[in-house]
């Protein structure tokens, strides 16, 4: 009788510091602390006429070092995360001011008044034509650049409509048309465009902030000029 009252006052502790100690977690996870109370707690209220078996107590004892490992290595691996963001971010910064090339059909004249960009062409065409519009959608120039092979195509404009006349500095939208024995295709462009700033998001995201392009990813770059 006595056994079966110590088992049965063990197991009232433990549901009693169980239920309270769920209480102060509110719903938590046990840490590493909790766990050895607990365990500590079941030793104290076992029956000495029926002792925990000790393959039992040290499959419990695992589970604690796992714990401490994995809570180590979750440690570990959030400060190389930390550590690894800082240098992502700092070297990001050091692009303030430069120019780099990214995907986009609209950005701003170059301080000499021209735009350069690149033509990502999936396919060889026959005719590959750009055309340059000004910010309400007008034509302003069209560059014919012939046949083309498949590849990255270099474009200039010079900054002059089709009367040959200087435009005003500001936004313009590219367009670049090739054409296949299928039809014609509207090609993706690469623009430059200067580094203004560099922001850093709370997932540790990092955006460039382009002038006259708008916010863009640093994992969008493709070129740094």
């Amino acid at each position: 009788m006595a056994s079966v009252g110590a088992t049965s006052q063990g197991s009232e502790v433990l549901q009693n510091y169980a239920l309270e100690n769920s209480k102060k977690k509110d719903g938590g996870e046990l840490g590493k602390g909790e766990f050895l109370e607990l365990m500590l707690a079941q030793l104290n209220n076992q029956s000495p006429l029926e002792p925990q078996d000790n393959g039992e107590f040290i499959a419990q004892l695992a589970q604690f070092s796992a714990l401490e490992e994995m809570q180590g290595l979750n440690a570990t691996v959030e400060n190389f995360g930390t550590q690894f963001r800082s240098t992502q971010a700092l070297q990001a910064s050091a692009m303030v001011g430069q120019s780099v090339l990214v995907n986009a059909s609209e950005g701003p004249m170059d301080p000499n008044g021209t735009m350069s960009g690149i033509v990502d062409l999936p396919g060889s065409t026959s005719s590959l034509m750009v055309s340059v519009k000004n910010a309400t959608g007008e034509l302003v120039k069209q560059v014919d650049m012939g046949q083309q092979f498949a590849g990255q195509v270099a474009f200039h404009w010079d900054g002059l409509n089709s009367d040959g006349e200087q435009m005003p500095p500001g936004k313009y939208k590219i367009e670049a048309m090739a054409s296949y024995s299928s039809g014609t295709e509207q090609i993706d462009t690469l623009l430059s465009s200067n580094v203004d700033s560099v922001s850093l998001g709370t997932d540790g995201a990092i955006t460039l902030n382009l002038a006259g392009v708008g916010s863009v990813p640093l994992s969008e770059v493709r070129q740094i000029n």
